[in-house]
């Protein structure tokens, strides 16, 4: 996948349920997704984890096999032409779903993990690096380097929140400005940037509201693109669910975000 010409240097959502739970949920989401895209001409990127490594509880979802979620995603891809991400945590996860998927993507707590990074660079596919709920621009500097040694042009970053006290996050829209500096496109995590990591029973909890307005936010201050998780039901989610979108509500959400992407470049 060529990540420019797909989304020819405007502005870009990559979105999804957080985790393949079901046949059923991936195909509803992508063909609204497809939708959307085509109504509003904005490139999609479909996003689900194939699985979940990094859960609090030991009770958590963590997916329906590893096998059983690819064979879903790779139908998405098939039946809507939507490009597909996906996270790895292990090396050896990059040969399984490299077949399946269009862009790798580092989970925030990984952003250091020079094998896993330089794994997934050397497909040649654009590699997205969320920044560590504890990293700092310069950390991510780093970050973008290793997809770069294998000469991969095509790494990218994502803003996620940094950690404020124990069981909050706060978003310094700093790091969007700084993080392009690097010459990589910046994207924004409108959900988990509003999360409370492990204050809802050994699971995260967040603050929905307050997802559109710091959305907004990210685009005056001149994002690149958008990363959501949307569900039918959110309340029903198998992960997540406190800072989920409802898929009902996307489309009109997608279209104040995109307001405000070409109202800052208008300045």
């Amino acid at each position: 996948m060529d990540f420019k010409q797909y989304t020819q240097n405007s502005f870009f959502v990559i979105a999804g349920p957080c985790v393949v739970e079901s046949r059923e949920l991936c195909l509803t989401v992508a063909d609204k997704l497809a939708e959307i895209g085509q109504e509003l001409n904005l490139p999609i990127i479909f996003k689900a984890s194939y699985k979940k490594a990094n859960r609090t509880s030991i009770q958590s979802f963590t997916g329906i096999g590893d096998e059983e979620a690819l064979a879903i995603l790779a139908e998405v891809k098939a039946q809507y032409g939507l490009p597909i991400l996906t996270d790895v945590h292990e090396v050896r996860d990059v040969d399984m779903v490299n077949d399946v998927i269009d862009v790798f993507q580092i989970p925030a707590f990984l952003c250091r993990q020079t094998d896993l990074i330089v794994a997934a660079a050397s497909t040649h596919k654009p590699v997205n690096i969320k920044k560590g709920q504890f990293a700092s621009v310069d950390i991510m500097s780093y970050a973008i380097d290793k997809v770069k040694s294998v000469g991969n042009q095509q790494g990218m970053l994502t803003e996620r929140g940094t950690f404020f006290g124990y069981e909050d996050l706060v978003v310094d829209f700093r790091n969007i400005a700084k993080m392009q500096q690097l010459d990589v496109p910046v994207i924004y995590d409108a959900t988990h940037s509003v999360q409370q990591p492990g204050k809802a029973n050994g699971k995260s909890g967040g603050e929905r509201s307050m997802i559109e307005p710091l959305a907004i936010a990210a685009m005056t201050m001149g994002a690149d693109g958008l990363f959501i998780e949307t569900h039918p039901q959110p309340q029903y989610a198998l992960s997540d669910a406190a800072t989920m979108i409802a898929l009902n509500d996307l489309k009109q959400f997608l279209r104040k975000a995109k307001d405000a992407y070409h109202f800052k470049r208008s300045l």
